[in-house]
């Protein structure tokens, strides 16, 4: 994702993805009643908090779902710290909140070996489900999550909400998004598309020029220990606990859980002379995201996989891209390797997974999880404040800033592919949402932007601001809604196929899709530094099934 690095000056870099790790799952079956006692204090009076790091749930199937939670045997069995004995975690999934009528339970031994994390796979539930889960040890029970299963495969349903974030940084503000979309009853699940931790040292990486809360550890993260402690400080952020225990998540990564700029073979933020082997640190990462988050490996668990697939009945299938794992390099923008065929931001599998998706889906919508844009983009000439911003956030050059090659205009022979297939095959109703760049997008996907509107289009790209990471305003210092008004015109200008653009605001989307339309609203925060702030509704756009194009929406009801 962009980012600017205070007080140090810009660096806009980006950050690829990791490796390894599972953690512990445990499947059994019981009916009745609950089965757990409930205590609050340990033996001798002393208190015993196991469960400090709340509760999750995602990757939802039509019968199956993942539940998660770290527990904390011991006092000094801290995220990271490699100690504390193993224990063993019970475990329930109830089709009621008073746990009467338990549907599936078991148990799972939480270990020093997975940072006492435990996630369970729980299989055999019945589609389009509503439940509740919860976790016991040592006569302690867990707060109680919510979560719920797909709709079967073949299911004829008529609509479907998710709420869509990205680029949640802790330095930079309070997480006021998650929050607000907490307190909504009309959505499936969140999609998060990537950026849901940062790696920064403290003061590396705030609110402008200032930092509102400090990261855990103070360093910028680089081993195991490290990526754990900075998993489990975001998850004791009481806005994201109670988002994640309210509905299940399905998640991908973008640079930052790693390392800036992220790619196959390195980072443009990774010093193997101070760093160490740039392998060590990806796998490091990679477990400790596969360990803390509610999320299911496609891969093997020697090489997990984080592109993956979930379809809700007949009406839309969504495809969660991995955009870092394979990729090959960034390369300069001035440079004529970004259009080689030989380059690849997805990798040949991949890309060959996702084309045939699309094709072959039977589902009316085709989604797709995409944690970088898409749409081509030409960034005309600007002032130079402003186009000094833009340098610092996208990573362009201050000497002309045609395209940001982190993003696919920096890898258009895979754009070109998957195109080409989108065309070849008449696919429609596709749709791309989209995080990364913190600001928020409406576009059509055109085949050839320079003809555009008189060419075909392929689908369209909707894309969410950042929750609290730096955008065009917070960088120049300036009010929201002043000076990148100018620069927002001339983006439209120069790229007709872009329907709408909005670089200052943090906030979140509602996607709703039915069968008449896919559309979604952006939600823009009043101040991401305050922890109890307010929200708006700022616009809406929708694509018609089988009309393509973005155009302005009314507010969903």
């Amino acid at each position: 994702m962009p980012s600017s690095r205070t007080p140090s000056g810009p660096a806009v870099r980006r950050r690829a993805v990791l490796r390894a790790g599972a953690t512990l799952t445990g499947v059994g079956v019981a009916t009745g009643a609950g089965l757990f006692g409930v205590r609050t204090a340990a033996a001798g009076g002393q208190p015993f908090a196991p469960f400090a790091h709340g509760v999750a749930s995602g990757d939802p199937l039509p019968d199956a779902v993942i539940i998660w939670t770290r527990v904390t045997p011991a006092a000094d069995a801290t995220p990271g710290s490699g100690r504390g004995p193993a224990v063993t975690v019970r475990w329930e999934v109830a089709a009621d909140s008073g746990f009467s009528n338990v549907v599936r339970a078991g148990s799972a031994s939480a270990t020093a070996a997975s940072d006492h994390t435990v996630k369970v796979d729980v299989t055999g539930l019945s589609p389009d489900t509503g439940y509740h889960y919860r976790f016991e040890v040592d006569g302690v029970v867990s707060d109680v999550g919510a979560t719920r299963t797909a709709p079967a495969l073949d299911a004829d349903i008529d609509s479907l909400r998710f709420g869509v974030v990205s680029c949640t940084n802790w330095e930079a503000g309070y997480f006021g998004a998650y929050r607000h979309l907490a307190q909504r009853n009309d959505l499936f699940a969140i999609i998060h598309l990537g950026d849901y931790l940062y790696e920064y040292g403290h003061g590396e990486y705030g609110a402008g020029t200032g930092v509102v809360r400090a990261h855990e550890p103070a360093h910028q993260i680089v081993t195991l220990a490290d990526y754990r402690i900075r998993h489990a400080q975001y998850k004791t952020d009481p806005d994201l606990a109670a988002l994640h225990a309210k509905m299940p998540w399905i998640v991908t990564w973008d640079d930052h859980e790693v390392a800036d700029d992220a790619y196959a073979g390195g980072s443009g933020d990774h010093d193997p002379a101070t760093q160490g082997a740039w392998q060590d640190r990806r796998a490091a990462a990679m477990q400790a995201y596969f360990e803390w988050m509610p999320v299911r490996s496609a891969g093997s668990q020697s090489e997990p996989r984080l592109y993956r697939r979930f379809q809700f009945g007949t009406l839309a299938e969504l495809s969660m891209l991995d955009l870092r794992t394979c990729r090959d390099r960034q390369v300069s923008i001035t440079s004529r390797e970004a259009a080689s065929p030989d380059r690849s931001i997805t990798g040949a599998e991949q890309m060959d997974w996702l084309r045939k998706g699309l094709v072959s889906s039977d589902a009316q919508w085709k989604l797709v999880g995409n944690p970088v844009m898409i749409t081509p983009v030409v960034f005309p000439p600007l002032e130079p404040r402003t186009t000094a911003a833009l340098t610092e956030l996208l990573g362009v050059p201050s000497s002309g800033i045609p395209y940001n090659v982190d993003q696919w205009d920096g890898y258009t022979a895979d754009r070109t592919r998957l195109f080409d297939a989108l065309i070849e095959n008449d696919v429609r109703n596709t749709v791309f949402i989209t995080g990364d760049i913190h600001s928020s997008w409406a576009c059509d996907l055109p085949v050839n932007p320079a003809a555009y509107p008189g060419t075909p289009i392929v689908g369209t790209e909707l894309v969410v601001p950042s929750v609290t990471s730096n955008n065009i305003d917070d960088i120049l210092g300036t009010p929201p809604r002043t000076a990148t008004l100018a620069a927002e015109e001339a983006i439209r200008a120069t790229n007709h196929h872009i329907r709408y653009t909005e670089l200052d605001s943090h906030g979140y989307a509602v996607l709703a899709i039915d069968r008449q339309a896919t559309q979604m609203d952006w939600f823009f925060l009043d101040d991401r530094t305050n922890p109890a702030t307010g929200v708006h509704r700022a616009v809406g756009y929708r694509t018609a099934a089988n009309g393509g194009h973005v155009e302005v929406a009314h507010p969903l009801p």
